[in-house]
């Protein structure tokens, strides 16, 4: 069973699908991708069904990254099927978290950027309301956060092999 990495945000069309997208392509290249499964979704379902927001798609393709995504809201039975569910703020880390069945899965949530040693702040900002420089910034904070995402994740995968 591949180890499991799911990324939340509010409504799965902005932060959540970029992280995915951006983390499967850093799995991909370490050679990890048989090993390793990386979806995304929502805390709520007001865009389930729909695609990713076009700037977040825009950026994602102009950073060389694949886009293909329908956004979907999480459910708590899903826990079940994730060893990671990574919030990409604090208000997702605690309604997550609140979602959990058993505190070993409330333990399974983590924020992104507390992968990225140089995050001072550990929310990334909803870039939804704002420019498209907010997009470009979220996937600066994204891609920084995900090279010590891949490394725990590398660890766990090697351990669960051992």
């Amino acid at each position: 069973m591949p180890f499991s990495v799911c990324f939340v945000c509010t409504g799965n069309i902005c932060r959540s699908p970029m992280a995915e997208s951006v983390f499967r392509a850093k799995i991909d290249e370490a050679g990890l991708g048989g090993s390793v499964r990386v979806d995304s979704a929502g805390t709520d379902g007001w865009h389930e069904g729909d695609g990713a927001d076009p700037r977040t798609v825009s950026v994602l393709r102009t950073a060389g990254y694949d886009s293909d995504h329908t956004a979907r809201q999480f459910a708590a039975d899903w826990f079940a099927g994730r060893d990671l569910v990574i919030a990409l703020d604090s208000g997702h880390l605690r309604a997550l978290r609140r979602l959990a069945p058993t505190p070993a899965d409330a333990d399974k949530v983590q924020l992104l950027r507390s992968y990225d040693p140089e995050a001072a702040d550990l929310d990334v900002p909803d870039p939804y309301y704002g420019d498209f420089e907010g997009f470009e910034e979220c996937l600066r904070m994204v891609e920084a956060a995900s090279e010590g995402l891949l490394d725990a994740v590398r660890e766990a995968v090697e351990r669960r092999a051992a």
